[in-house]
């Protein structure tokens, strides 16, 4: 099974166009073009029955008191968690490609709607619903892709998997807002086989030199 990209080269460090957020000048950080990636796949085992889809980031901090910080780094020792910019199900296994900005164009306040997605696939709520939770202007469920926005402070350069599973399943046992810890449960036990596509992506002006 074989999962690859036109946007970048495999491991390497993602366009801004792909990202949530871009360097903005003197400005800081602001808002950028949000395009999910072009991705394709090839050789999936015989009994496929359906395709899942997930990218996370595994270097967010874990605690949020220093992020955002202009005066000081999120330590590089602190312990990281996932977070997940798109989860994706029920994809036929006809299908064969996503096409650059399919999924998502532009950043959408208080979330792009679903579950619903091309193709007839559903989509999951992102990480974006909770980190907005408490922000009366951004609030709302975030369903679909939404790309890197690391924070500007950030001492590690952050990583991005795009994991495609092939499933012996055809409909994945989720249901409306569902979130990626619940999704990883749910194809427990039905992958037949995964591949993966990675990048790397930074905010953190000294590193992105």
């Amino acid at each position: 099974m074989k999962l690859w990209s036109d946007s970048w080269t495999n491991g390497d460090r993602i366009g801004a166009k792909y990202a949530a957020g871009k360097l903005d000048g003197d400005k800081g950080v602001t808002f950028s073009d949000n395009l999910n990636p072009h991705l394709a796949w090839a050789d999936l085992p015989v009994g496929t029955k359906s395709l899942v889809l997930i990218c996370h980031d595994f270097d967010v901090p874990s605690k949020g008191d220093d992020v955002n910080q202009s005066d000081r780094e999120v330590p590089s020792d602190l312990p990281r968690v996932d977070f997940f910019h798109w989860l994706l199900v029920d994809l036929s296994p006809a299908v064969t490609r996503i096409a650059e900005g399919e999924f998502s164009r532009g950043f959408t306040p208080r979330g792009k709607p679903g579950p619903a997605a091309p193709h007839g696939a559903r989509q999951g709520l992102n990480d974006y619903t909770g980190w907005f939770a408490g922000n009366p202007e951004m609030a709302g469920p975030y369903f679909g892709y939404d790309g890197p926005f690391p924070p500007f402070n950030d001492s590690l350069v952050h990583h991005y998997v795009f994991t495609l599973y092939a499933l012996d399943i055809a409909r994945v046992p989720v249901e409306g807002a569902f979130t990626g810890v619940q999704l990883r449960a749910a194809i427990a036990g039905h992958v037949l086989d995964a591949a993966t596509y990675s990048g790397t992506y930074t905010l953190n002006k000294r590193l992105a030199r």
